[in-house]
């Protein structure tokens, strides 16, 4: 029987069988009901099916692979109906997977990081993640009036609002916050009709992250974050959302060897 309110999460896990004990902590301390991941690193073959099933997530839709790089996958406590993946990365990577889970439509998506230089001109990989933002808009439009409850989760590698990261005015160079980038998700987004709840929710001046670089000594003190990671509603599935419960759940970025990304979640009802 399915709940009257599933705990959506969605977590770049950074190697999902590395991690896996994070993730049996976080399902034992947080009872999420479907658990979004992304850049799995493994192939579909050799995602950890059984630890799953032993944490009460038996449902899985899970797109690997192979060189353990990319990889995407949803486990669930409801069933899923797997879907065809939006058609959004040109080069056949392993970003997106797409179900029907409780009535509502989820799409998980692990949009490119870009590499460093933000000119898509002199760095193919630049030039990839914005192609991949636009055919993200252009694929939604066509469905943002079908009345269907959508959500759209991942890390979508952009903090697109300046207290999305820790400095506005030292980032806008800096790939995941160059204009260029912001304002194409922003168009993605408003095509497709969804609301972003983490700005929904929270006034454009608090500072939301959920990826610390590895890079810093102590992540935590000088907090240098960005919000990468996003949890996306169309207008019928926005009516469904338990604002109050939007979380970034800040202490899985510590401890044993974490991601550098926190697991984000928000509580929403079947449609």
């Amino acid at each position: 029987m399915t709940k009257d309110t599933l705990r959506l999460v969605s977590w770049n896990i950074n190697s999902i069988r590395l991690r896996l004990p994070n993730v049996e902590a976080f399902v034992a301390a947080e009872a999420p009901d479907i658990l979004c991941f992304q850049e799995i690193k493994c192939q579909t073959a050799e995602f950890p099916e059984k630890a799953f099933k032993d944490m009460g997530l038996p449902h899985l839709a899970v797109f690997g692979q192979k060189g353990g790089h990319h990889g995407v996958a949803i486990a669930s406590r409801e069933p899923l109906d797997v879907l065809d993946p939006a058609p959004l990365c040109r080069e056949g990577h392993a970003r997106v997977n797409s179900v029907k889970v409780a009535g509502l439509e989820l799409h998980n998506i692990y949009l490119p990081a870009g590499g460093d230089v933000p000119d898509p001109d002199e760095n193919p990989k630049f030039a990839h993640k914005l192609d991949f933002v636009g055919r993200l808009g252009k694929h939604f439009k066509t469905s943002a009036k079908d009345g269907q409850p959508r959500v759209l989760v991942g890390d979508l590698n952009i903090a697109p609002h300046p207290s999305d990261v820790w400095s506005h005015k030292q980032l806008l160079k800096i790939v995941s916050h160059t204009p260029v980038e912001t304002e194409a998700l922003e168009k993605a987004r408003q095509s497709g009709g969804f609301t972003d709840l983490a700005r929904h929710i929270h006034d454009d001046d608090q500072r939301l992250y959920s990826w610390w670089s590895y890079r810093a000594r102590d992540w935590a003190a000088s907090n240098k974050g960005r919000r990468l990671d996003h949890i996306w509603t169309n207008q019928a599935a926005t009516p469904l959302t338990d604002m109050d419960s939007y979380r970034i759940h800040l202490g899985w970025r510590g401890g044993w060897k974490p991601s550098d990304h926190a697991p984000i979640s928000i509580a929403i009802k079947p449609a």
